[in-house]
Order: C-alpha cells, then sequence, then structure tokens
C-alpha cells in the first residue's frame, strides 16, 4: 500500500449534508483524503454513496457541510470549475460517445476549452490538438490495442477502463470512480485493481473508489469509510472494515436481507 504523505488532506469534507426534499440521502458525513492514497467510500444499495459523489463533484447541491480541495473551499463551484482545479470524475453508466473511437473519446474529454482556446481555434482551425493527457491515459488504463475502435466493438471491462482514461485526460490530481467493477468478470476486476493501484503508487494520482466489489476495495484501498443510509457507521483500513460487526449487519443484517436496498 502506499505510504500517505503528511500535511493536510488534499480533500477535506466536514457535515456534509444532501438532501432531497424531505429525504436525508447523506448525513453530516465527515470525509479526509490523504494525497498519495486510495480511499474507499462503500455501503449497501441507498446508502447514499452516489449522492455523496454527486455533492463533492458539484452535481447535486449540499444542504450543508464544507467541502475543501487542496486547501480551498469549493462548495460554491460548478462542476467544471472543480475539475479545472484537478478533481475529476467517472458515473456509473460508462458515458462513452459511440459514434466516437475509444481515441477521440479521449480527445473530448481533455479538452479545456476557454476563451483563448475558442480564439485559436477560430483563427487557427488546424492547429494540432494537445494529446498529452490523452497519450497518458491511454499508457495508464492498458488502451493502446483499442484506440482506435468504437465503443461498441470492445469488452464491457475495457469500456469501463476508457470511462476511467476519460477522467485522466484532464490529468487530475483527484479522480472519483463510482463503481468501475460493475458488471465486470473475476478476471476484469483484477485487471481493474491492478491498474487503480498504480494511480497513486506511480502517477500521483489520488483516488476516491466506490464500489460493490468487496474483494476489490478491499484489496486496493488504503483506509475505508462505510454509509448506511446516509451515515457513516465505520471507517479504518481494510483488515479493520472487513471485521467490523456493524458493517457485517449492514450488508447481511435484517433491515436488508431479501430487500436489496
Amino acid at each position: 500500500m502506499t505510504a500517505p504523505t503528511t500535511g493536510p488532506p488534499l480533500l477535506d469534507v466536514a457535515g456534509l449534508r444532501v438532501t432531497y426534499g424531505g429525504v436525508v440521502a447523506v448525513s453530516d458525513v465527515d470525509l479526509q483524503v490523504t494525497e498519495g492514497t486510495i480511499y474507499g467510500l462503500i455501503g449497501p444499495n441507498g446508502a447514499g454513496k452516489t449522492s455523496m459523489v454527486d455533492a463533492l463533484t458539484g452535481y447535486t447541491r449540499p444542504a450543508g457541510g464544507r467541502i475543501v480541495f487542496d486547501g480551498r473551499d469549493i462548495g460554491a463551484l460548478r462542476p467544471y470549475r472543480r475539475a479545472r482545479l484537478g478533481l475529476a470524475r467517472t458515473f456509473q453508466s460508462v458515458e462513452l460517445f459511440d459514434d466516437l473511437t475509444v481515441d477521440e473519446n479521449l480527445l473530448v474529454a481533455s479538452e479545456r476549452v476557454t476563451v483563448g482556446s475558442a480564439l485559436r481555434d477560430l483563427f487557427l482551425p488546424h492547429r494540432p490538438p494537445d494529446r498529452s493527457g490523452v497519450d497518458w491515459a491511454v499508457s495508464v488504463c492498458g488502451l493502446e490495442d483499442v484506440v482506435d475502435r468504437y465503443p461498441s466493438q470492445i469488452s464491457l471491462g475495457k469500456r469501463k477502463l476508457v470511462g476511467i482514461g476519460r477522467a485522466l485526460a484532464r490529468q487530475p490530481r483527484l479522480v472519483l470512480l463510482d463503481e468501475p467493477a460493475a458488471g465486470l468478470d473475476t478476471d476484469e476486476s483484477s485487471e481493474l485493481g491492478r491498474r487503480l493501484r498504480t494511480l497513486p503508487e506511480e502517477h500521483g494520482v489520488t483516488v476516491l473508489l466506490i464500489d460493490h466489489d468487496m474483494g476489490l476495495v478491499l484489496s486496493v484501498c488504503d483506509h475505508l469509510m462505510v454509509l448506511d443510509f446516509g451515515r457513516q457507521i465505520a471507517a479504518g483500513s481494510p483488515a479493520e472494515i472487513r471485521d467490523d460487526q456493524r458493517v457485517i449487519e449492514a450488508y447481511l443484517g435484517g433491515h436488508h436481507a431479501g430487500t436489496g436496498q
């Protein structure tokens, strides 16, 4: 596992609260993600994991709390402003453009559209794109053999890696991965885990991982938090979480048994 760096956390969340009408999806959760680590966020269906990711990345406005990224309060920033600061995310649905090749999907994601770039494109329409982020993402995700294919022509495992590649193409400091292993078989999940471990260890990208694949999460994460009904019920190392009775009850206890919720 990666040795955590010293100093303040890269992502520091205090008292985060997300509501939809009268429903509390996330209830006063604190979260500190240390730079250079993989932090896992797990919990049963309906626990509030995706609601939390949406709030952290600006897709949902929190009802309360503070979100600080790299020492800056980003709670009032739009999603694109957070992305420009180095906070990227994926989605549960892969969200690829089916009529673009893998390479083109990554190029679109890597573009940083500003007034200056728009003017350059207007007056220099044939200016070659900056491929540095794309080529790096292709290498990190092992997509060299599929860059010229369309999403419909590659496996689900590869499409998941393309989704991660799209987030990495902007060369973020922190990437939030929402259910990247959903639908993958054992071999694909193992390959994904191997790729994820290289992000902080070899490429300096911190990861917040949300997934139901407990084997994946427990094998790659340095630290985990468990949510249930929007509340934190446990936090600690993979070994501590594996043996925590509250976690076992949340996944297997009576209020979840047979409901899938």
